[in-house]
């Protein structure tokens, strides 16, 4: 078959015709499917002939690190954030949608949040290498929790509280005190008690001039019983002490008549008995019995020279009173009656002599009217008056002691949130004597007693507190005694606390023309092991000073024991 010139422009015209026959059938499927074959097919990377959900290159969507991600071509999956790239409409400059803080294209200062105080921070976000936690890569934990209930007894379901129609227990509240004593209940009273065993050594028992030291010890009971009754209440709080030295004195000191006694044993006891009866919602009844026991304070001008041992005085007491409130106004006023004796002293020569001149009653009243402003604030006003009357008419230097007097004051009792809370007030005392030959005593008197609440670990305490003693002091009217007190007791531990004191105090001796100063600073650690027994190690010095020459005095005491409390 020979060649014919027009066969090779006749197969061009076929080829053309069926390229054109292509393109309109792909134009009839749609433009999306000849985008995707065409790209997907073009695709310049590696396996571009897969599809993308099976190529093994793909990147996957993790949850908290990024979105998934669409393949060219195919529409964003719903909720993804993908990043438009159109141009911005004219007028609007770039990152004008940005917020005050966050991601600026421009990097501008952005503006810091602000917070409420106390308000949680948000943690700042990990820097750069920081590995991902499990939960952010979706791993498994290496190991698992154990379980509530491991190694655990089984709990009751009575006390668990799973009972079904059980009513919710009541949350206890957190011992403020974890090793305090506990007591025991008899009957409707709540029992504690106590007793220290301490011993040391006191540079100077006696408070003499001229100082001797003696070995010392001690023995403290305390015992203290509380009623738990819905009405009325009882209360009996007994405290004592015993304080022995392993040494006497001798009977001649410095060319002459020892001051002090030989033997410088000597108690000391307080306990008072308080007992109230609620007639009705606003009326009572109360009643209180105290006996105080103890002896002249060694280095003072009362004590004779030449004894053997101090003589004790006892003061019996008792008080009855009456209760009223009228709303925030209450009213109360009672009577007292009180009796004190002294023992006979025995001289070092073996003879005795009498303390009757010594021995005296005391019949009195007091009244007080206070009221509540607010919870937290309660001022009073507070009177008191009473007699003395001496056994004996004239004592043993011819004077008549018999008096009257009383006092009058004025304050109010506070509690500041718990942080400051107590009693604080200022009046004026006098007291008038028959023997002419005495002046009148008289002075301002202060009363308070103050507890701060510095920190939960850190307490302080104010105590102030006059009296008015008597006193065998020829010539001198009585004894104005005042006290101060600052004490601070900090916790280092709940286990371990340490106490830091220090009173001063003045002695008045009106009509002799002797006043004494006295200072005390003492320090002491107690470390409770348990809620039955304490160890307690305390460090004392005492200091008298006094314008009566050879008067002053002063001594360390240092003293260890123990404390066993139930």
């Amino acid at each position: 078959m020979g060649w014919r010139p027009d066969s090779g422009r006749a197969a061009r015209a076929r080829r053309w015709r069926g390229a054109s026959a292509a393109c309109l059938l792909l134009g009839a499927l749609g433009p999306g499917v000849v985008q995707a074959q065409t790209i997907d097919v073009f695709r310049p990377m590696r396996d571009g002939f897969l599809a993308p959900q099976d190529s093994p290159l793909r990147r996957t969507a993790v949850s908290g690190l990024s979105d998934a991600v669409a393949a060219p071509g195919q529409p964003a999956p719903a909720g993804s954030a993908v990043r438009q790239t159109r141009a911005p409409l004219p007028g609007v400059p770039a990152a004008s949608g940005a917020a005050d803080v966050g991601y600026d294209s421009l990097n501008r200062t952005r503006k810091k949040p602000k917070y409420y105080p106390a308000q949680a921070r948000p943690k700042p976000p990990p820097g750069p290498g920081t590995r991902p936690s499990g939960e952010l890569t979706g791993q498994l934990r290496p190991t698992l929790p154990p379980s509530a209930s491991a190694a655990r007894p089984p709990v009751p379901a009575a006390i668990a509280g799973t009972v079904p129609g059980q009513p919710p227990r009541k949350r206890l509240r957190i011992d403020d005190d974890p090793f305090g004593a506990v007591g025991d209940y008899v009957g409707p009273f709540l029992i504690k008690g106590a007793v220290e065993l301490s011993a040391g050594y006191d540079s100077n028992p006696a408070r003499l001039g001229n100082p001797r030291g003696m070995p010392a010890w001690m023995v403290a009971p305390e015992f203290l019983a509380v009623s738990n009754w819905d009405r009325h209440a009882f209360v009996a709080d007994l405290r004592g002490s015993f304080t022995g030295y392993g040494s006497t004195l001798p009977a001649m000191m410095d060319g002459g008549i020892n001051s002090a006694p030989t033997t410088l044993d000597r108690p000391d006891f307080t306990g008072h008995v308080d007992g109230r009866l609620d007639i009705t919602r606003d009326t009572s009844v109360g009643a209180q019995l105290r006996l105080r026991a103890a002896t002249d304070n060694p280095g003072s001008p009362s004590v004779q020279a030449g004894l053997a041992r101090y003589p004790i005085y006892t003061t019996l007491g008792t008080t009855f009173g009456v209760d009223q409130r009228f709303n925030r106004l209450q009213v109360s006023a009672g009577a007292t009656a009180d009796r004190t004796t002294y023992q006979e002293s025995k001289l070092t020569d073996g003879t005795v002599t009498s303390n009757d001149d010594r021995n005296y009653n005391q019949f009195g009243g007091i009244g007080r009217v206070s009221y509540e402003v607010t919870p937290g604030l309660k001022p009073f006003a507070e009177v008191q008056g009473n007699t003395r009357t001496y056994d004996l008419r004239l004592d043993r230097s011819g004077y008549q002691r018999d008096s009257a007097g009383g006092y009058a004051k004025a304050g109010t009792s506070f509690e500041f949130t718990r942080l400051l809370t107590g009693e604080l007030s200022l009046g004026y005392a006098t007291r008038s004597y028959t023997d002419p030959r005495l002046n009148r005593l008289q002075g301002f008197l202060t009363s308070a007693s103050l507890v701060w609440s510095v920190t939960s670990l850190t307490t302080a305490r104010f105590l102030s507190d006059t009296q008015v003693a008597e006193t065998t002091v020829a010539g001198a009217s009585g004894v104005l005694v005042r006290t101060y007190t600052v004490q601070v007791d900090h916790d280092f531990r709940r286990w371990l606390t340490g106490i830091g004191k220090f009173t001063f105090g003045t002695l008045d001796y009106q009509g002799y023309n002797r006043n004494d100063r006295t200072y005390s600073a003492e320090g002491n650690l107690v470390y409770k092991m348990t809620r039955e027994l304490w160890v307690k190690g305390s460090l004392r010095y005492d200091k008298l000073d006094s314008n009566i020459t050879g008067a002053g005095s002063s001594g360390t005491v240092v003293m260890l024991g123990v404390r066993l409390q139930n």
